[in-house]
């Protein structure tokens, strides 16, 4: 984790610098002041040092726990926690998937469109939610 905050604290100095000296350059130049790359470089060096900070709060908040990733003693089942369960051969999150695409579309284009398909996400999200009280899957 020491190395992923390091290289964050280095990208954000990096993308300040460059966002320096591209106004000094430019300015040089004799052109006049583009506000869209100074402004992508200065907030990639504004990302960076969020993400920089942030992981060294949890490093922190961890008390300075080294990752399985880490460790050069690590097994692979010491980086391979329980995620959950998923529901095998189950259509709901294709259905809800869709479903919830053409709202967006629906929104987008039309929303007429987004009418149509909001009762296909209810019911998808119903038969997700039901899946496993019913059928072949019922306990």
């Amino acid at each position: 984790m020491r190395a992923n905050i390091n290289l964050m604290w280095v990208l954000g100095g990096y993308f300040l610098v460059a966002g320096v000296l591209y106004i000094v350059w430019n300015n040089l130049a004799g052109h006049p002041f583009d506000p869209v790359p100074t402004l992508a470089i200065l907030l990639s060096a504004g990302l960076a040092g969020l993400i920089g900070f942030y992981l060294n709060a949890v490093y922190r908040a961890q008390g300075g726990v080294l990752l399985p990733e880490d460790r050069l003693t690590a097994d692979i089942d010491d980086g391979d926690p329980e995620i959950g369960y998923f529901s095998p051969w189950s259509w709901w999150p294709f259905i809800l998937g869709l479903g919830a695409a053409v709202v967006i579309l629906g929104l987008a284009v039309g929303v007429w469109i987004a009418l149509f398909a909001i009762p296909v996400v209810l019911i998808a999200l119903t038969g997700w939610s039901f899946e496993y009280y019913r059928g072949n899957f019922g306990r």
